[in-house]
């Protein structure tokens, strides 16, 4: 019998999800962003959730190339653009869309040779830092794309640092907009956060929008917001199951370290997921874990293949119950029970973003409806 522990992947919540970016962003175009294989769900597996957005949004060529034999007749944006001259090829053969962030980029494509004209995304640096023209070189390198004979349409995207958080996105904005006021072109600015937070605003949705995280039923602002806040539900669950219950007396010890001290007489569940299958081996005590749709604490440290958990307020847990470690839990009095991936990942000092895509290779992914069979 294989090791009870599995991903399972969500299509009617990836589908929802969805819906709520076109609706908290109303008469735009959805990127849907599926970078770092489609956030750790995979690629074909989220497919047929989301392929109903206007475009997909991604880094690697291989991915787009994963698109393209599942019949994505669709436009493809290689979000950071070419990392090499040979890269044009590649969207010349696939057709990809490309964002251009600096002056080698344009330089390439001046010197590539091609049949048909890329359309180019031309990104500002409006205080991320990370990539992108300043405002200042910025219409320059409008001008020199636009002079191209290999680029056909220029549009036009920045990205906010704080759109998630209290500093929020107004002097990103002005710069954008001042920079940009007559240069034609589509526009494309939010991410998660902006769509979810700021979209209400059509300067802020623009003509692109570009979802990621909240596509698999993250929030991106928690503890602000959580998912539920969002009417967003969990793409992926991961589940296991109990394979040991440990009786303990009062000061034994849990685990590597003996961090975790036994307070009373209790039982200890061990769960089948440890850090080689994804799960953050810096978990403290404490943080939450689903059995049979009870939530109980982790007690003691990550191992590589199990997890020790207090069974203290699940007292009908046995071998054999079912463990959810995020995501859908199973029904409890006919009612869906949720473990929030956000919930998790605050207790470990992380976000969500890194839980689903830390996931290892050796879990087995499967497609299902919600607490479907």
């Amino acid at each position: 019998m294989p090791r009870p522990l599995e991903a399972l992947i969500h299509t009617d919540a990836l589908q929802h999800n969805l819906r709520r970016a076109r609706a908290a962003a109303p008469d735009t175009q959805v990127w849907a962003v599926v970078k770092a294989n489609g956030y750790g769900h995979g690629i074909e597996r989220i497919f047929e959730g989301l392929h109903a957005a206007d475009g997909f949004a991604l880094l690697d060529i291989a991915e787009a190339e994963r698109l393209r034999r599942l019949d994505w007749r669709g436009p493809i944006l290689l979000i950071e653009g070419a990392f090499d001259a040979r890269d044009l090829e590649w969207c010349s053969r696939l057709n990809l869309w490309h964002t251009v962030h600096c002056d080698e980029q344009i330089n390439w494509l001046a010197i590539h040779k091609t049949e048909w004209p890329h359309r180019v995304f031309l990104k500002m640096n409006t205080g991320m830092n990370r990539l992108g023209f300043t405002p200042d070189a910025f219409r320059n390198a409008w001008v020199r794309l636009s002079a191209l004979p290999q680029v056909d349409e220029v549009s036009l995207m920045t990205h906010f640092s704080d759109a998630d958080g209290p500093i929020g996105i107004e002097q990103q904005l002005q710069v954008f907009e001042a920079t940009c006021a007559d240069l034609p072109g589509e526009r494309s600015l939010c991410n998660s956060a902006a769509t979810l937070r700021h979209a209400q605003d059509q300067r802020v949705r623009g003509d692109w929008i570009r979802p990621g995280v909240m596509l698999y039923g993250a929030s991106p602002d928690y503890p602000e917001h959580d998912a539920q806040a969002w009417d967003l539900r969990p793409a992926m669950t991961l589940r296991s199951r109990l394979i040991a219950i440990q009786h303990l007396r009062a000061g034994d010890t849990v685990g590597y370290g003996s961090r975790f001290v036994a307070p009373r007489e209790m039982r200890i569940g061990v769960v089948a997921c440890g850090y080689a299958d994804g799960y953050p081996r810096h978990a403290p005590d404490g943080t939450p874990v689903l059995v049979d749709g009870i939530k109980v604490p982790i007690a003691g440290r990550v191992a590589m293949d199990m997890l020790m958990v207090d069974l203290s307020t699940a007292p009908r847990a046995q071998v054999g119950s079912e463990v959810t470690l995020w995501g859908q839990g199973p029904l409890v009095d006919h009612q869906p029970t949720v473990l929030s991936i956000d919930e998790v990942a605050h207790h470990c000092g992380t976000i969500g973003y890194e839980l689903m895509c830390a996931v290892s290779q050796r879990v087995t992914m499967e497609v299902r409806e919600t607490h479907g069979t």
